[in-house]
């Protein structure tokens, strides 16, 4: 049985993830457990952006990765996506999971420059199946990293 840890809160002094939401699992949509944050400034309650992490692996989380991001755009420039992903590599690690994949579209090259900072290694792009939800909304590839969390 799944059970989520008490991480709802995580800074680094710079910026912190405050917990949004704890997802249960959802076998129907392959969908894994779930911790989303919110990202803000250390020092405000404001978010600037937004990140989850997907605990476990099926084919959900082939294409869809373990870990997503997204900055709002006023934010941009300044490497808060890497320091979330970095400090949401805390939760992976209470999981013991100690590499993680994170996929994005191939001509997203600010997300592919994020997975390059944290030193994680392109393994392939692949393409999106028909029945598969991205795929539906129009996405057709995504470049699958996997990243060895330090």
């Amino acid at each position: 049985m799944f059970e989520f840890k008490d991480m709802d809160y995580i800074t680094d002094g710079e910026i912190a993830l405050r917990i949004d939401e704890k997802l249960p699992e959802n076998p129907e949509k392959k969908y894994v457990p779930a911790y989303r944050y919110k990202i803000t400034l250390n020092d405000s309650v404001e978010p600037i952006g937004e990140i989850d992490i997907r605990i476990g692996d099926n084919e959900g989380i082939f294409y869809g990765g373990h870990i997503g991001y997204m900055i709002e755009e006023d934010y941009r420039g300044n490497a808060y996506a890497s320091k979330a992903c970095r400090l949401i590599g805390k939760v992976a690690m209470a999981h013991g999971m100690e590499k993680v994949t994170i996929t994005c579209n191939p001509d997203n090259y600010p997300s592919r420059r994020t997975c390059e900072k944290l030193g994680a290694e392109l393994i392939e792009i692949v393409d999106l199946p028909e029945d598969n939800e991205m795929y539906q909304a129009g996405e057709k590839q995504k470049c699958r990293y996997l990243w060895t969390i330090e």
